[in-house]
């Protein structure tokens, strides 16, 4: 308990409540701060000292009230003048004064400690005494470290920074942060995360949740996010980092809500992913060569071609053959059969159809048709946004159900159409785009090479 030489006053409680002495609410006050505190009266002699300056230094509170400044204890004689003067000073002066001394421990020691020494006003109004807060140097420096990087992270960080309370709302928000999300610091305060991304919201509120229950992932982890920005939805990829965060006053960890740090790695993970996925491409065609090489018909060849292309590519492929008539009439119209398909039901082996020759009902400008007629892609998607209209889409071009986007290629070989290979994606898969038709065109090269051997061979067979 902090002592007082000053005795005998009371504090008057209550009605009907007994009197208690005011020094020991004033000694359970002092002894509650987390700073070390002394005070000294006008003479300079020590008159309150309470448990954090015991910590520091070493002196009890019975050792050091009642002793006239530090000289000779606290304090090396030859610099007790100077840091006395300081001290005292204070009385004359307005306001706080910040100074830094060396102080001596009890065991002899030496800490550096940072003050600040105000005067105390009687009830005339005249200086009556000085108290000194004081607390080791390197504690108040690192509290000075601390915020600063908070508020280096908050106005100058070249990455994002949210504080996210326990409700899962951003408390705090910096400015790289706030141009990620399109807006400005003030306006994402206390909004729900989904007012603010449109995709990869609960993969979000589910890491910090986490977060908040378990601490810390070890690493950072990828967070694909759509942002909702007034120029238009943009997905982006953001490098995350999570810290839980909880009250240091507290005697158990209550948290307070999650730091979130995140940096955009948009183009970085784009460009890894394109690279993954010409790597697992050329590796499918390369396969597929050596696996047609053991075919001995060119037509289940072309079969493994296509087979090899489907994977992580397309859910369908169908591969159409233009029908060969006998007219020569350049003006009849253009017919195809059906070569090879996937199958409709359950996932195999695609398999060679249409030995009968019956021509495919495709109505005027189907997607095929024009691929053939232009003798390059075409790229279709249903753009009705209804699951039943986009069924009654696929349906009206002979394709699976399913069927959401499509892409077709021509079949070509010895400067002659044979045909054309169509890929279909269904809607849980982004439409195809022009990195998809040039790997389709290079799948079409093979397929058509394959038929057109099979036709060589047909021929040679007749008489």
């Amino acid at each position: 308990m902090s002592a007082s030489r000053r005795s005998g006053t009371t504090d008057e409680l209550g009605p009907g409540e007994p009197g208690r002495d005011g020094s020991d609410l004033l000694a359970a006050l002092l002894d509650g701060m987390d700073a070390a505190l002394c005070a000294f009266d006008a003479d300079g002699v020590l008159t309150h000292w309470n448990r954090e300056a015991e910590r520091i230094l070493g002196w009890t509170a019975a050792e050091a009230v009642g002793r006239r400044g530090f000289a000779g204890w606290a304090v090396r004689t030859a610099d007790a003048e100077e840091v006395e003067s300081r001290l005292m000073s204070a009385m004359e002066a307005p306001g706080r004064q910040v100074h830094e001394f060396a102080l001596l421990t009890k065991e002899g020691g030496r800490v550096l400690v940072r003050t600040q020494s105000a005067a105390v006003r009687g009830p005339d109004g005249k200086p009556a005494g000085v108290y000194c807060a004081f607390s080791e140097v390197h504690t108040q420096i690192d509290l000075e470290r601390s915020i600063a990087l908070s508020e280096a992270l908050f106005q100058d960080a070249g990455w994002g920074v949210v504080l996210v309370d326990a409700d899962l709302r951003p408390a705090v928000v910096n400015t790289h942060a706030a141009q990620a999300f399109g807006t400005t610091p003030g306006s994402v305060l206390g909004r729900p995360l989904g007012d603010l991304l449109w995709t990869g919201v609960e993969e979000l509120e589910s890491a910090l949740t986490h977060v908040l229950s378990e601490g810390a992932p070890p690493a950072p982890a990828d967070m694909w996010v759509g942002v909702r920005a007034p120029d238009g939805d943009r997905r982006r990829c953001w490098l995350s980092g999570f810290v839980r965060l909880a009250s240091p006053l507290a005697e158990e960890p209550v948290p307070l809500g999650v730091g979130w740090l995140f940096q955009d790695v948009t183009e970085a993970k784009t460009t890894e992913q394109e690279a993954a996925m010409l790597r697992f491409r050329a590796n499918q065609l390369h396969r597929a060569a050596r696996a047609a090489a053991e075919c001995e018909n060119p037509g289940e060849a072309a079969a493994v071609h296509l087979d090899f292309a489907l994977a992580g590519f397309a859910d369908h492929a169908l591969v159409d053959r233009v029908a060969r008539t006998g007219s020569t009439d350049e003006q009849a119209p253009l017919r195809l059969v059906r070569t090879v398909a996937t199958p409709a039901g359950a996932p195999g082996p695609s398999h060679l159809t249409g030995r009968a020759g019956l021509p495919l009902r495709y109505a005027e400008g189907h997607p095929a048709l024009q691929c053939v007629e232009r003798a390059g892609s075409v790229r279709a998607d249903a753009a009705a946004a209804d699951p039943e209209q986009a069924r009654e889409w696929a349906l009206a071009r002979q394709w699976p159900r399913d069927s959401v986007h499509a892409l077709c290629a021509v079949l070509r070989s010895r400067g002659r159409t044979l045909g054309v290979v169509t890929f279909l994606r269904a809607a849980g898969r982004s439409r195809f785009e022009r990195t998809d038709a040039m790997y389709a065109e290079d799948v079409a090269v093979r397929i058509a090479m394959a038929l057109d051997l099979e036709e060589l061979e047909e021929l040679a067979k007749k008489p």
